[in-house]
């Protein structure tokens, strides 16, 4: 028998490459079969991990410029196949949310600037593919301190440099792009962006996300002002759907990069070339950490379960937890899910990463007690 897994992490406990082991672990426990594990992620957290422990490429960590402009250590990938070489990148990383404490989340202020750092350091070490993730942002400078890290210039009726955050968008008269980093014309970006908000308007980003990053309501009308008014200079689409992704990064790299957005599940399954190896399989088992309706909005199990079917294989989920709403991921691919839990406990003592383990991999060593 051959087993596929590719199963997203389950977050604050266990990667993807640590449940894949969990369950590969309780399949052999209760037979001989050849165990394939995909490491997968939907774009989001866990992306870098997973490519590049999935596809044997290298992690790097680099000092960048943190959302508040404190220095910070975010950690990114490369892949080479001795023909090109491809970045892997989370924004969360540099400029996310969870690097700051509640009472520090300030949109005004916060910068994408060491994104930039990031994609210029890649740059300098060969890299002309890109794969970023723009999810969990604390942001919504409209990617302006990420283009500035870049070379491009952003500035005020004096021809002085506008100030970093969302707040400096309200000086901003004039985009200068003379000294923008000239290896950036032969570069590729492939985004993650799972959100279809526009630049601005009720559905853009500082009305939709700039709550969660510590926006009032008249923050929020300012900074809409203010990036409707930058989107007319800079010359893009603010209605393109994802353009108010990640505080409207999403619109720096449609307008001023070479790139393009896509569902992160996509990129990733076609980078690891997950659908060859679902071909030769006989099950392939996928999952997560909580499964619900929202499973099926583009997450990485309904991707992985997608391709299954279209190749005519049985498709099991794990998780942690299962919402009462969860058996519609049985009409997208998903012939069966088991939540792993097999007694009442804290969600402290769930998420242990030695319990989970110890969990998953008996879950499944039952599961395929009825498969052989």
């Amino acid at each position: 028998m051959k087993v596929v897994i590719a199963i997203d992490s389950f977050k604050g406990s266990l990667s993807s490459i640590e449940a894949g082991e969990a369950i590969k672990n309780g399949i052999l426990q209760s037979q001989n079969a050849d165990v394939l594990i995909s490491p997968i992620a939907d774009g989001g957290e866990g992306t870098v991990a997973a490519l590049v422990i999935g596809m044997n490429g290298t992690l790097k960590s680099s000092v960048v410029t943190g959302p508040l402009g404190n220095k910070v250590n975010a950690e990114w990938g490369i892949l080479d196949d001795g023909n090109s070489k491809t970045a892997i990148i989370e924004m969360a990383s540099a400029a996310g949310i969870v690097l700051l404490k509640k009472e520090e989340l300030n949109p005004l202020y916060t910068t994408t600037y060491g994104v930039g750092e990031l994609i210029k350091e890649a740059i300098h070490e060969g890299c002309r593919r890109f794969i970023i993730g723009i999810g969990g942002s604390s942001t919504n400078d409209g990617g302006v301190g990420m283009l500035e890290a870049l070379g491009f210039k952003f500035l005020d009726s004096n021809n002085e440099v506008i100030q970093r955050g969302a707040i400096g968008l309200q000086d901003l008269i004039s985009i200068n792009k003379d000294n923008v980093i000239s290896e950036l014309s032969d570069c590729v970006f492939r985004i993650a962006c799972d959100v279809k908000n526009p630049l601005c308007g009720d559905s853009g980003c500082s009305a939709v996300y700039g709550p969660q990053k510590g926006a009032d309501s008249e923050m929020i009308k300012l900074m809409d002002k203010w990036l409707e008014a930058y989107a007319d200079i800079a010359g893009g689409d603010k209605n393109y759907p994802g353009t108010g992704a990640a505080g409207g990064m999403g619109f720096a790299f449609l307008t001023f990069l070479n790139a393009s957005l896509e569902p992160g599940i996509d990129i990733v399954l076609e980078e690891t070339g997950l659908e060859g190896k679902i071909k030769e399989a006989d099950i392939v088992i996928t999952g997560e950490g909580r499964m619900d309706s929202q499973t099926v909005m583009g997450k990485a199990p309904i991707g992985v379960a997608r391709l299954g079917k279209k190749h005519n294989k049985r498709v099991i989920a794990f998780c942690g937890c299962a919402s009462s709403d969860a058996g519609i991921c049985n009409e997208y691919g998903i012939d069966a899910y088991f939540p792993i839990l097999r007694n009442i406990v804290s969600l402290e003592e769930a998420l242990d990463k030695n319990n989970a383990f110890d969990n998953l991999s008996k879950a499944s060593e039952q599961v395929f007690r009825l498969i052989k």
